[in-house]
């Protein structure tokens, strides 16, 4: 009997019956991989909770573009896409292709012989079959049988049907004609696998050249022949290569978490653009643009109550040959009623102006420019503006107007007084000029960045040229409505003027909550996105329409990193600065502290150098 049960292990079918048996309890990849359930449909197979179809393209036209299956691949729908290809033997398909150019040949001659009509197709046909001959020949073409299928997934049956549509229209817009594997979806959805399995059969001939145009493995690419350097494409590492102002506007924003990079792109652009002769002036709210500034020769104008550098809020600006100045002084006073607002409006509701107190300090605004003899239908050129006390004695001496002069009062001769009330000293004649605003107090840096913005704005319709106005921190405009109103009106002027805005912010929901936020984002045709923070990346993916691979891109990009938005066009990218450049626009604190510790070397080598040199002469 032990015999029996040795016999019964050592039996190799036994053996073969018990792994298999052990095998069943075993957990396998195509058990991780499969559906948790597979429905067949004439018209559909649903996988899961996914319903699919598949699509086989089945003619094409004459002629094929490159990168003209490109927008099927960049639809933001889950698809798979698969293509077989058969190589052909060429000695084959030169036999064929010789009785066929035998046969377009005997017909053309025959039609000659009759007389008939030429047929332009017929010619065409022969044409073709004779180049194609000739590149078989010399080795310089293949052919090859081509089926190419795209199985189109959707949440449910309507989407389908509507995501199919999409696809076949998109495709029939490129003159290829495709049809649904309907019966077959069972083989359809086997044939779309990566298993090399095609049971649907249905394919075209297709020589190596109109074959390449179906190249799937595509990128976008951001480069023209004038502009600067933005950074690298991530995608295929060719350069991004923009000029902003060849857009419909040259208006950019920039959007990004604290830290990812934003002031080092735009003292990139600033540096790369100055080389171009664009005329730049920055709102740097934190005086981050100062050693730029300097290293570029440019002006550095600090805006602050003890600075002794002003800004004349009531200056007009000159008026243009084909300018009125009743207009200009109309428009001036309405933007003077913005900043007003701005500095009366307090957090308390008995602050708000009311509907009575806006027409009274209306009035007033034109009483005050006639007191210097400015007003509407005269022209103004040569004569002196007022200022703001100007504007506070002739509300003194208005009826209703007693209040808005003693709150205006804290600007004059108050606490806030010495940054308002003077007259313009400041010049804009340099290529580059840096407002700096670190020094105001909190509560007035929404009013000394208006103050700033809206002395330039004015200032620039004196002369037409290329011109780039970059607001840092713009957030703190977007806070409040009046001057979030004249950010989105100055983005949808800018252009006439050859002004191109760029707006920089980290607070983003603040910025795209704000309907003047999400006007301005319209009207800008470049949209710069470097790393973003898990609190805001979902209203970036809604705003900007992102995929679910671009939103983990800025979520896991690094420093200087991100996504560039120019029109339609799109791409991953880094920026990249040579050494020389990221020595000066660099706001790495470590760096800024090894920097000015090499500068404070050089200057004590320096002077210990001169001092000995200065000793060795007296001693000769």
């Amino acid at each position: 009997m032990a015999q029996d049960k040795q016999k019964q292990t050592l039996d190799p079918n036994t053996e073969d019956e018990q792994t298999k048996q052990f095998l069943k309890g075993q957990n396998t990849l195509r058990d991780f991989i499969a559906p948790a359930s597979l429905f067949i449909d004439p018209r559909y197979a649903q996988v899961g909770s996914q319903y699919t179809r598949t699509l086989y393209l089945m003619t094409y036209p004459r002629y094929l573009t490159a990168g003209w299956f490109a927008p099927i691949i960049s639809l933001d729908y889950t698809m798979d896409i698969s293509m077989y290809l058969y190589p052909m033997d060429s000695s084959q398909i030169l036999k064929i292709l010789k009785t066929r150019v035998t046969r377009f040949k005997a017909q053309i001659m025959a039609n000659r012989e009759k007389g008939r009509t030429r047929d332009p197709m017929l010619e065409t046909a022969y044409k073709d079959a004779e180049r194609l001959r000739d590149e078989l020949l010399q080795g310089t073409e293949r052919f090859f049988q081509v089926g190419i299928y795209v199985t189109v997934y959707a949440d449910s049956f309507d989407q389908l049907e509507e995501y199919v549509d999409e696809v076949d229209n998109m495709l029939q817009n490129k003159m290829v004609y495709s049809k649904p594997a309907f019966f077959q979806s069972e083989q359809a959805f086997k044939t779309s696998m990566p298993m090399l399995k095609d049971q649907i059969q249905v394919v075209n001939n297709l020589n190596t050249s109109p074959l390449s145009t179906t190249f799937p493995f595509i990128s976008a690419t951001i480069s023209s022949n004038k502009g600067i350097l933005y950074g690298i494409n991530r995608h295929n590492n060719s350069l991004v290569l923009f000029d902003r102002f060849s857009m419909e506007n040259a208006n950019e924003v920039i959007f990004g978490k604290s830290g990812a990079g934003k002031s080092y792109l735009a003292k990139l652009e600033i540096l790369r653009s100055l080389i171009l002769g664009t005329t730049i002036y920055v709102i740097d709210p934190e005086e981050e643009y100062s050693y730029l500034t300097e290293a570029a020769g440019g002006t550095f104008v600090k805006i602050s109550l003890s600075s002794e550098q002003h800004i004349n809020p009531f200056d007009l600006p000159e008026p243009q040959e084909d300018e009125d100045p009743e207009d200009i002084l109309r428009s001036t006073i309405a933007e003077l009623m913005s900043m007003l607002k701005l500095m009366l409006e307090g957090q308390n509701r008995e602050d708000i102006l009311t509907a009575e107190e806006e027409s009274i300090l209306d009035q007033a605004l034109y009483e005050t420019y006639a007191t210097k003899d400015i007003v509407p239908g005269k022209d103004y050129t040569g004569k002196t503006v007022p200022t703001l006390s100007d504007l506070e004695s002739v509300l003194q001496n208005m009826e209703g107007g007693e209040n808005l002069s003693i709150r205006l009062s804290k600007y004059t001769s108050g606490s806030f007084a010495g940054f308002i009330d003077k007259r313009t000293n400041i010049a804009l004649d340099n290529q580059l000029i840096v407002f700096n605003t670190r020094d105001m107090e909190e509560e007035l840096q929404p009013l000394a960045m208006f103050l700033v913005t809206h002395h330039i704005w004015k200032r620039m319709r004196r002369e037409l040229k290329k011109r780039i106005l970059i607001i840092d921190e713009a957030w703190v405009l977007m806070k409040h409505e009046a001057t979030a109103q004249f950010m989105f009106s100055m983005a949808k002027r800018a252009r006439k003027y050859y002004l191109g805005l760029t707006t920089i912010t980290q607070d983003i929901e603040d910025f795209l909550e704000s309907e003047y936020g999400q006007s301005i984002l319209t009207n800008s045709s470049i949209q710069l996105l470097l790393k973003q923070s898990p609190a805001s990346i979902d209203l970036i993916k809604d705003t900007f329409y992102l995929t679910e691979e671009e939103k983990y891109l800025l979520l896991e990009s690094d420093v200087g990193e991100g996504i560039f938005f120019a029109g339609r066009k799109h791409a991953a990218i880094k920026v990249v600065a040579s050494y020389s450049e990221d020595q000066i626009i660099t706001s790495d604190p470590e760096e800024l502290l090894e920097i000015e510790e090499a500068k404070r070397e050089y200057q004590e080598t320096s002077q210990a150098n001169e001092e000995g040199a200065e000793e060795f002469s007296l001693d000769l």
